[in-house]
């Protein structure tokens, strides 16, 4: 008899196979978010659960579900999971670090250029037929953008994801800043970074990235007061959490040219439409794809995999977040044969 594990969202084919080894595997096969009251449901019989950033974990489904042990996330970050009440509850919370942290890198440098050179717009004018329209085959003030080599980048975050941006960062031959909680001499020798408090980084810096995980003490972190020091001139690409940035100050610094463009591949609340933020020009914008590459998602699957697997065989899981659930529960589930 194996235990039981309910996958809220259809995950790479290979994690699953894998799961299937060691686990009765039910998946919610719809497209569409799960709803509330079905994942209520679902999660009676659950021993184990693979969860999504959408998928709120809380005290409500704990309530819901007696036989859960363990939670592995489909992601790198987990605020959508009571992690404290998980703890109490004895119940163990994995993620998927590392494996994404390439592509999540690369699609913020994507996000970066997009909005620097204009190329969203510009594939637009291109594809109305503007272009041939307008009977210019090229002009020296055409779409002109931003440049970004030898520029300097601000990155907030300076974990695995910040630092990735900015090895890329060197390879424009920029000046590289940073701010995180604490200072990280190693890295900083390493890829050339410097250490700079948050206003200073955004006064200084012509392109800023964030890179922090959703906290308190991140939530609106970049709003009105802190748009108002950043350059003219200068872009902000958030590939973190959508709360990090206030949406209504933003908009108003885009309006109002505090700031010069934004790439947002996150937002406050997902999916997400915002008629007034969708119509401006120098915004560009993504559903929250920025580690969506087969590699990425494949690796996550069977790091997902790899913490249910560990678990089912009374090993710690590799990536487990709430270390302190050691000291409430093994990991096992006890009343089932191991595979």
């Amino acid at each position: 008899m194996k235990p039981r594990v309910f996958i809220t969202r259809q995950i790479p084919e290979r994690g699953i196979r894998m799961i299937e080894e060691y686990y009765e595997v039910e998946v919610w096969g719809e497209e569409r978010e799960i709803p509330r009251e079905v994942l209520l449901e679902k999660v009676r019989d659950a021993d184990a659960l693979v969860t999504l950033l959408s998928d709120r974990i809380d005290g409500e489904i704990f309530d819901n579900a007696p036989k859960l042990k363990i939670i592995a996330q489909y992601a790198v970050g987990y605020d959508n999971i009571d992690v404290e009440e998980a703890t109490k509850r004895g119940i163990y919370v994995t993620n998927t670090p590392d494996v994404l942290t390439e592509a999540t890198a690369d699609f913020a440098w994507a996000l970066l250029m997009a909005v620097a050179r204009r190329l969203v717009d510009a594939d637009g004018f291109v594809r109305r037929g503007d272009w041939k329209d307008k009977g210019v085959a090229w002009h020296p003030l055409m779409y002109l953008g931003r440049d970004v080599y030898g520029k300097t980048i601000g990155i907030v975050g300076f974990g695995r994801i910040g630092q990735a941006i900015a090895r890329r960062a060197k390879g424009f031959n920029m000046r590289i800043l940073y701010n995180s909680r604490t200072k990280k001499p190693e890295k900083e020798r390493e890829l050339g970074a410097e250490f700079r408090p948050l206003d200073e980084l955004l006064r200084e810096s012509d392109f800023v990235v964030l890179a922090v995980p959703l906290t308190k003490e991140t939530y609106h972190m970049v709003n009105e007061e802190k748009l108002k020091l950043m350059k003219e001139t200068a872009i902000l690409v958030n590939i973190s959490r959508g709360k990090v940035v206030d949406t209504k100050a933003l908009v108003k610094a885009l309006k109002e040219g505090w700031i010069a463009g934004a790439g947002l591949d996150v937002f406050e609340e997902e999916p997400y439409y915002n008629e007034e933020l969708f119509k401006l020009k120098n915004v560009t914008l993504a559903p929250h794809i920025g580690s969506a590459t087969y590699g990425a998602r494949y690796a996550m699957a069977e790091l997902v995999a790899g913490n249910l697997i560990a678990f089912a065989k009374g090993e710690i899981p590799p990536t487990l977040v709430n270390g302190e659930v050691l000291n409430v529960r093994k990991p096992r589930f006890g009343r089932y044969d191991a595979p």
